[in-house]
């Protein structure tokens, strides 16, 4: 996968990742929501660690897709307490955006039953 900061050894295949990955950017973020609200940053840590930091988004994109998925109503945004610091906004999932992510991992998963048919990776290793 490639990271923010910079390409990995394999770049060609790195890159198609990335862009696949890319495309996904909404569901993922419904993904880390659906467990609990959290905070932008926070979103953010919670998916370069789930990839054992081989991929991260860029912020800025974290912060369109937020702001995409507030006024597609999947998710809302709400500001924290101050109790830890500096006040933070908040997003939650939605029940509308709850529907969204099932029917996005349904198809991923069709998707990628079909990718892989066609590729013959399950003869091929």
């Amino acid at each position: 996968m490639q990271k923010s900061s910079g390409s990995t050894s394999d770049g060609g295949a790195d890159a198609f990742a990335a862009d696949l990955l890319r495309g996904h950017t909404d569901t993922i973020v419904l993904g880390v929501l659906r467990r609990r609200d959290r905070y932008g940053f926070e979103i953010y840590k919670a998916i370069r660690d789930a990839t054992g930091g081989d991929y991260e988004i860029k912020e800025a994109t974290l912060y369109a897709a937020y702001r995409r998925l507030v006024k597609d109503g999947l998710v809302e945004a709400y500001w924290g307490d101050e109790s830890q610091g500096g006040r933070r906004k908040y997003y939650r999932i939605t029940d509308a955006g709850r529907a969204v992510y099932r029917r996005n991992v349904d198809a991923w998963v069709v998707t990628r039953r079909t990718i892989d048919s066609l590729l013959d990776l399950k003869g091929s290793r």
